[in-house]
């Protein structure tokens, strides 16, 4: 497996499961969703750095070199992923101008940014394992 293609798994999981923490402390425990939201998406960045470096490390032969292929499928897993980055900005702006709580407009906004990992992440995978052609 390329180390790009365990950097996109890493991505997906992370993003997955510091969503998820997110939600069951939100909505189960009735937490305040502003230090929460904080603290799950500073964990998942540092998770991300931490599984990124013992992925490269565990990697033999793991320069950091990528071909051609990795570049096209990484350009194309970010393409597809950036298109929620957008339908989220827009359900945030409507929300705002629709003036919904501030609580709303933030966990659209999350949302969209988890949603972008996660589809750019499982295009960026599927193109590694079924193969990709570019158009």
């Amino acid at each position: 497996m390329a180390i790009e293609e365990k950097r996109a798994w890493i991505l997906l999981v992370v993003a997955i499961c510091g969503y998820g923490t997110y939600l069951v402390l939100v909505f189960g425990l009735a937490a305040s969703y502003v230090p929460t939201m904080l603290w799950t998406i500073g964990g998942g960045i540092v998770a991300g750095i931490v599984l990124h470096i013992v992925a490269s490390v565990l990697t033999p032969g793991a320069d950091g070199r990528v071909d051609q292929r990795d570049r096209e499928i990484g350009r194309f897993g970010e393409h597809v992923g950036q298109s929620f980055v957008v339908l989220g900005g827009v359900g945030a702006l409507g929300l705002a101008l629709a003036g919904a709580a501030h609580f709303w407009i933030a966990n659209a906004i999350y949302l969209a940014f988890v949603l972008s990992a996660v589809l750019g992440s499982t295009a960026k995978v599927v193109a590694y394992r079924r193969g990709f052609q570019p158009w």
